[in-house]
């Protein structure tokens, strides 16, 4: 059986997590800091894709931004993340070729849950971190596996799940927190790969139709893929 493991922000979605909590958080914020929430999220999460601080330093940045937002305003910003176009007929055309489709995120769970439901589609596994709720809001930390923990552990335990080699699997993303599960999985796909994830990648696609031909190339759809 073969195994694809998707990134989910900026990969799978389009959207990005953090930046609409920070948006809720901004409709909902007293002090009289100028600089939005959303925009100070979207520039520590810019600089981490690009690998210029680490992952867990600027998630938990990004997360302390969110103490005190209320649980319902955190489950609007959950439940406006999207599947980008073709995103859920490629995994339903994985699924239905008896691939196991995973997701490796960063992210939230209730964000990935959310928009494959709105789409009507399933993964076997979802691999991703929460925001704790006290009294109705946010605490502004962070827990999951995905922290410190990195996609290839993740990946190395999904594989050993379903019983296969890590030289089987498909792995695809676009930023500095996909390296490692792009470098350690059998074959690399960059899907719009930040300039420091490009090299770590044997090919690059920008569209989700584009990733279907070249997984139907190299027989991932008929089960004739061959790593080797």
């Amino acid at each position: 059986m073969t195994l694809v493991a998707f990134d989910f922000d900026g990969t799978l979605s389009d959207s990005e997590m953090t930046v609409l909590l920070g948006k809720q958080r901004d409709m909902v914020r007293t002090d009289e800091e100028t600089q939005s929430v959303a925009s100070r999220m979207d520039e520590i999460t810019r600089r981490a894709m690009n690998d210029q601080i680490g992952y867990a330093e600027s998630l938990r940045k990004r997360c302390s931004l969110l103490d005190g937002l209320p649980e319902g305003n955190a489950q609007a910003a959950f439940d406006s993340v999207e599947l980008r176009p073709g995103a859920a007929s490629a995994i339903e055309r994985l699924r239905e070729s008896g691939v196991y489709v995973a997701v490796l995120t960063g992210g939230f769970g209730r964000g990935v849950r959310s928009a494959l439901e709105t789409e009507g589609v399933t993964v076997d596994a979802i691999v991703a971190n929460r925001l704790p709720v006290a009294n109705g809001e946010l605490t502004g930390e962070v827990a999951g596996p995905l922290i410190e923990g990195t996609k290839d552990d993740a990946l190395e335990v999904l594989t050993a799940v379903v019983e296969e080699s890590q030289e089987t699997t498909v792995a695809v993303g676009d930023g500095a927190n996909d390296l490692p599960m792009l470098e350690t999985a059998g074959w690399a796909i960059g899907f719009d790969p930040k300039p420091s994830v490009e090299p770590a990648c044997a090919v690059v696609v920008d569209s989700m139709g584009e990733l279907e031909d070249v997984l139907a190339t190299a027989g991932v759809f008929d089960g004739t893929y061959d790593p080797a």
